[in-house]
């Protein structure tokens, strides 16, 4: 593994080793055990869409790896400016041990990776989002136990979320089910994906019946950032998508909650689901630090 670009890249294997190293690290980091993998080497964050969790978790992931975190905006770069990517991710190479992009286009990306000689790391873009669904497993597996014989149901926008979800949950051998407006399915690349994996992928325009039997529920907003624009018209598309009482009676009696978050209360989710299920969604939202550490130690360490 030379970068985490798509979840797609990822063997299942691959994704295996990050989630056993991350459970490591957070159980390391519990227990007052030093682990400075990653000392003398510097990670520049460059960040053309703004963000709570991915810049506190990869910050601080960092320093607890014993290595130096650096804030790139894209104001600060000439990025910005024009300077077309493979110039910048040549310059950058120099100066940096590995690079993470939460940006727009998946091809600034790939190019970055193609262009650069250091790992680099998809913090997220409008095609995928590759550290929260390892976080989301590795919070599944904590829970659950295992991954076998679980079904994920997803309601709601086909956005990077479903694209990463379909393909992880697929790859560690769950099966998927996804609920969403025919004018909002997934990216055709992962519906092309999904194809090989037969009837452990279902997709429908009824929640209820993409909740039938899950054990574990994971809902996004209905608007991205980015698509500020269009929430009236997907308030609209996405009314009857959400996660609340009546769908979780379909589920599996003990089925956990997941959201990558920012959530909408009592628009994606009630107030009440999520609140009866904070537990599962801020320990998922505490494994993007493990999960994303695990990451930069596979692709940075010397080790």
């Amino acid at each position: 593994m030379k970068h985490l670009l798509k979840m797609l890249d990822l063997s299942t294997e691959e994704i295996i080793d990050i989630l056993d190293l991350a459970d490591q690290l957070k159980y390391e980091l519990k227990h007052g055990i030093p682990h400075p993998h990653l000392q003398g080497k510097t990670l520049g964050m460059i960040f053309q869409k703004s963000s709570t969790r991915t810049r506190v978790s990869f910050e601080t992931g960092m320093y607890q790896l014993g290595g130096q975190p650096l804030f790139l905006s894209s104001r600060d770069l000439q990025i910005g400016r024009g300077e077309p990517v493979q110039d910048t991710a040549r310059v950058l190479s120099r100066y940096l041990d590995g690079i993470m992009i939460r940006t727009f286009a998946q091809k600034e990306v790939e190019d970055l990776a193609e262009y650069g000689s250091i790992p680099i790391i998809n913090g997220l873009t409008d095609f995928c989002h590759p550290c929260q669904v390892l976080a989301d497993l590795m919070t599944i597996r904590e829970f659950k136990s295992t991954f076998d014989g679980l079904k994920v149901c997803y309601i709601g926008d086909g956005n990077n979320m479903a694209n990463s979800l379909i393909v992880g949950c697929l790859k560690v051998g769950m099966s998927f089910s996804i609920a969403c407006p025919d004018d909002y399915q997934p990216d055709p690349q992962i519906l092309e994906f999904v194809k090989e994996y037969g009837d452990k992928f279902q997709m429908t325009n009824d929640p209820m019946e993409a909740a039938k039997n899950a054990d574990v529920l994971i809902t996004d907003v209905w608007a991205s950032m980015g698509q500020e624009g269009e929430a009236e018209k997907r308030k609209i598309a996405f009314a009857g998508y959400q996660i609340n009482d009546e769908l979780m009676s379909v589920a599996n009696k003990d089925a956990m909650v997941l959201h990558c978050l920012p959530a909408h209360r009592e628009e994606e989710i009630t107030n009440k689901v999520f609140e009866a299920h904070a537990n599962e969604i801020f320990e998922e939202a505490e494994n993007r630090l493990h999960a994303q550490k695990a990451v930069m130690v596979k692709l940075m360490s010397d080790k």
